[in-house]
């Protein structure tokens, strides 16, 4: 579904299972990426979701645009949130606004690709805020809200995992727990528009 296009960008919802970009080999071939040129010859991937993460993906449609909204993204000028359910009932943070901060250094676990790690000593900086929607005391799970300060690859995923508290349906980091799909969507980005200069702010259903 697109929810936004213009001469200079697109806001595509990317749907859990369909790979942002190609892969390695020909049956990895078909991506967003790819079914987005389709329509639009000149639209180019200015950043990434994982396969199992479905939600927003803005694409450029020049390089001038693509070189804008990297370093947007780059000098965290693009507010990102995603809604998850997650294992478990996390109590409410206790900060006046009701967001927690994560604060756990990453890094690629290389013998266990494509995983990463949390490494205390050798990981890159990586933040992440969350917050509480709504409990659900029968399932034994929580709907939260998380928004990466950093973009480090399985961010969100890995550290609610270490919270104690890893994403339904999260193969990687989670128990076996027969849910359908990594529960995890993109709904919400907020940014300046690099060519107009007017504040785009766009919000995707949740599909869970």
């Amino acid at each position: 579904m697109v929810l936004h296009e213009d001469e200079y960008l697109l806001a595509i919802e990317k749907p859990a299972g369909l790979l942002a970009v190609p892969g390695r080999g020909a049956e990895k071939a078909d991506c967003l990426a790819s079914r987005a040129v389709k329509r639009w010859p000149d639209a180019l991937v200015v950043h990434r979701l994982d396969q199992a993460t479905s939600g927003l993906m803005l694409l450029a449609r020049n390089i001038e645009m693509q070189r804008s909204l990297s370093s947007a993204f780059a000098e965290r000028r693009v507010h990102k949130r995603y809604e998850a359910i997650v294992h478990g009932l996390p109590a409410t943070p206790g900060s006046s606004d009701g967001w927690g901060e994560i604060d756990l250094p990453m890094m690629a676990d290389w013998p266990r690709r494509p995983r990463s790690k949390i490494d205390l000593e050798n990981g890159k900086p990586s933040q992440t805020r969350w917050k509480v929607l709504a409990h659900d005391v029968t399932e034994h799970r929580t709907r939260v809200l998380l928004e990466p300060i950093t973009g480090r690859t399985h961010q969100l995923r890995l550290h609610m995992q270490a919270l104690g508290h890893p994403i339904v349906g999260d193969t990687l980091y989670g128990p076996e727990d027969g849910a359908p799909r990594l529960m995890l969507h993109a709904y919400e980005l907020r940014l300046t528009h690099p060519e107009s200069g007017a504040a785009l702010h766009l919000q995707s259903q949740v599909p869970f």
